[in-house]
């Protein structure tokens, strides 16, 4: 069993390379269009993938034969390879030749180099869960469990915990004090209830922890 380590990635102009047009590279191509560049290569694609492209949010190269110059070349500054061809000797390798040239697989039938977790998201709160490949019905159960507790309100604290540390740091010179003052404002039951009304309200009322500490 590989050593995962849990990371969280800025993919923005970064290339991530599908080859296989079908039902599960068209999974791949909706999940990391969001994030990232966006080639698949591919004899046929779903319909899918050419609306896609149409709307000029990814890339399609249409091939009939893949040789290992041409994996290669297709291969060039990508960030993640992804092999999804119904072809498992191909998929393997397209896997090796971009693992020897030091880039990122994720497999659809194997545990590659990068696993994409079951995610929720809240705003700027990102939780990630993976079984590494154990059970995927386990990972949609806890995240069914989790999203539960991880409420828009924790999101919006976010935003508000944020901006009052950027305001404490030309206010509050001792480091210690600064995370005193966050610390309180996130148990503080009165800003919890202010946040279902506004952010607005919600910032007055945590302020109130700020002149505490400056009076």
């Amino acid at each position: 069993m590989k050593d995962f380590v849990p990371l969280l990635l800025n993919l923005q102009e970064k290339k991530v390379v599908i080859f296989g047009g079908g039902e599960v590279g068209e999974r791949k191509a909706l999940f990391f269009c969001d994030y990232a560049k966006v080639t698949v290569v591919s004899k046929e694609f779903t319909g899918k993938l050419s609306e896609l492209q149409i709307k000029k949010i990814i890339q399609l190269i249409k091939v009939n034969e893949l040789t290992e110059t041409d994996i290669s070349r297709h291969l060039k500054d990508a960030f993640i390879v992804i092999p999804a061809t119904n072809d498992m000797i191909l998929n393997e390798k397209i896997a090796g030749i971009a693992e020897n040239s030091g880039q990122l697989v994720n497999r659809v039938d194997d545990l590659g180099d990068v696993i994409v977790p079951s995610i929720i998201r809240r705003g700027d709160i990102v939780i990630g869960i993976s079984t590494l490949g154990q059970s995927p019905a386990l990972s949609k159960y806890i995240r069914k469990n989790i999203e539960g507790v991880i409420t828009p309100g924790l999101a919006v604290m976010t935003r508000l915990q944020n901006e009052i540390r950027e305001m404490l740091k030309s206010r509050v010179g001792d480091q210690k004090e600064r995370k005193e003052i966050l610390w309180n404002i996130m148990n503080d039951s009165e800003v919890w209830e202010a946040i279902n009304e506004s952010y607005e309200k919600a910032y007055k009322v945590a302020s109130k922890h700020i002149g505490k500490k400056n009076e």
